[in-house]
């Protein structure tokens, strides 16, 4: 009886122990279920992926192996000198548990991992599953191939397709560049690696910032794919598309990428910058704006140069000046500026502007060939055919300066200078001479003067306003003073001239030799400054030829040299 009893509780006891070492193995089961299904969150999924069973996991060394039931009942224990081979990878660490069951280890303290003779891996923790051929470090991940380094407390690497990625923080030191983010990866085989949440690449000339970064350790190009910033001394980029080449300083940046430097921005729908040369080419609705001067370039071309200042425009190119409260607008086929002073407080620029060139203002207008634009001076000085309105007046000749300040201050005409001012539909106030200068007070002609072969035809009034006749004078010099946009008095030298009473005024009289009136061909906008209107035929200005000193060459000298010590001889 004692005998029976005593197998009984026996039988219990082992009953109790299996189902104790049951529960051991179900709790590690559950365990090791839940790290699988948890690490294999962080796998990257990849069409076409097939991870089968390959070779087996090579127990090489280990000091100490034995078997803890109680601990870790699926694993060989292995401690000192622990070493596996998996194909090409081996690994070393202090301690290991070995599933051979499962074709997996888990390495402990001082482990290391070499595939092939460029990559290996450092880590405080790796779990390795040799059929998914997956490796997972924890803490002091360091991971090094060929110049690259990457470091984090998190990464996983992926053998299969040789990728190594981090969730938990990382930072890739590579030369000279260095770059954090919250996840990335990396990988060998391409040299690609992939940054995303808050990135930051920086070395010794720039820093980039981004949310999302592709970067190629080889060629030291990054691919941006979302809104960055790169801040390099005193410039800016801000981009959310493009290319930077980090060894060449060289960006190619898309979608209305912005370049700042200083007080001034260029904006397109793409650009090319070097920032070693500070050169730039820019396309497609280009918007350069200088705070500084204000001014303000656009375009559909673009070059520039943020060391020099030199830019030129074309296509749909206008010039901006924004420094009085009314816009100046100038538009031509193609725009040269070049600026002075660069960098300092006395920073100004002069506009070339070539053909076709049309500008307007609330205050004046202006077409003419070309032209050239002083920021500092606020002068404008036109060529070819040049044509400025103010109100009711016309001023034409052969070369025109217009100065400008918050409204028009003066005009200097040269060569065939013409005003003409309109009183009706049929009678315009003409005054034509060699020189002109015209001189306003709040946007208004104040008084003019006239030099040289002065030719005037011009109507006045009586007290009532009323025009009276006609008024012909040919002169040396002429000075109009004006009131309420009518002549109120004229001073002359002596002058040779003729009154005719309104009625009696001859029709070859009433306007001079050289007149036109050419408001059809004038801006009538902003906007209108883009038509281009050619002149009616024959009404285009001839050049005056200017007289030349005559030009004697040696052997004329010495001809008229020696005829004259002949001569004396004689």
């Amino acid at each position: 009886m004692m005998g029976g009893a005593e197998n009984i509780r026996k039988r219990k006891s082992g009953h109790r122990s299996r189902l104790g070492s049951l529960c051991l193995v179900s709790l590690f089961l559950i365990t090791v279920l839940c790290s699988t299904a948890g690490a294999s969150a962080l796998v990257p999924v990849k069409k076409g992926a097939k991870r089968q069973k390959g070779e087996r996991i090579v127990l090489d060394h280990a000091d100490r192996l034995h078997y803890d039931i109680m601990k870790n009942p699926n694993a060989n224990i292995l401690n000192g000198n622990v070493q596996f081979t998996h194909g090409n990878i081996k690994l070393f660490c202090d301690s290991a548990y070995y599933y051979k069951a499962s074709n997996s280890f888990e390495a402990f303290s001082n482990v290391r991992m070499v595939q092939g003779d460029t990559l290996s891996l450092t880590a405080d923790y790796l779990k390795y599953d040799g059929d998914a051929q997956i490796a997972q470090a924890r803490k002091n991940v360091h991971l090094r191939h060929r110049g690259t380094l990457l470091i984090t407390d998190s990464l996983n690497y992926d053998k299969l397709y040789n990728l190594g990625y981090f969730f938990d923080g990382g930072k890739l030191h590579d030369g000279k560049n260095v770059l954090v983010s919250d996840w990335g990866e990396y990988s060998p085989q391409t040299r690609e690696a992939v940054f995303n949440y808050h990135v930051k690449l920086t070395n010794e000339r720039f820093t980039l910032t981004s949310d999302t970064l592709h970067y190629n350790t080889l060629t030291k190009v990054t691919h941006i794919v979302g809104p960055s910033n790169i801040n390099s001394g005193g410039n800016r980029i801000y981009t959310e598309r493009g290319y930077y080449d980090t060894a060449k300083d060289y960006a190619e940046l898309f979608d209305r990428s912005v370049v700042i430097n200083g007080k001034s921005t260029m904006t397109g729908d793409s650009m090319f910058y070097d920032k070693k040369n500070g050169n730039m080419h820019a396309y497609g609705n280009i918007i350069y704006n200088d705070k500084g001067s204000k001014n303000l370039l656009t375009g559909d071309y673009c070059e520039y140069s943020d060391t020099t200042g030199y830019a030129m425009a074309t296509k749909n190119a206008v010039v901006r000046d924004y420094s009085s409260p009314d816009t100046l607008y100038m538009h031509a086929d193609t725009f040269k500026i070049f600026t002075y002073n660069i960098r300092t407080d006395s920073v100004y620029r002069l506009v070339h502007g070539y053909h076709k060139a049309r500008a307007f203002r609330t205050d004046v207008q202006s077409v003419c060939d070309s032209l050239k634009y002083d920021s500092k001076n606020k002068k404008m000085t036109m060529y070819g055919n040049p044509i400025v309105w103010n109100n009711n007046q016309q001023l034409l000749g052969e070369e025109i300066q217009v100065f400008m300040d918050t409204t028009i201050d003066s005009v200097h005409v040269m060569r065939q200078a013409l005003l003409a001012q309109q009183l009706d539909s049929a009678c315009y106030n003409q005054v034509a001479g060699r020189e002109m200068f015209a001189y306003f007070n709040g946007g208004k002609l104040a008084w003019s003067k006239v030099l040289g072969n002065v030719d005037v035809a011009y109507f006045p009034y009586d007290s009532d306003s009323i025009m009276i006749g006609l008024n012909r004078m040919q002169t040396s010099e002429l000075r109009m003073y004006m009131k309420d946009r009518k002549m109120s008095r004229i001073w002359s030298a002596p002058a040779n001239g003729t009154m005719y009473p309104l009625k009696l005024a001859p029709e070859e009289q009433l306007f001079l030799k050289n007149f036109a009136w050419f408001d059809y061909i004038r801006p009538k906008n902003k906007d209108d400054i883009f038509v281009w209107k050619e002149k009616a035929a024959g009404t285009e200005l001839r050049e005056t030829v200017r007289r030349q000193a005559p030009l004697q060459t040696l052997s004329e000298i010495a001809r008229k040299k020696m005829g004259r010590q002949s001569g004396g001889a004689r």
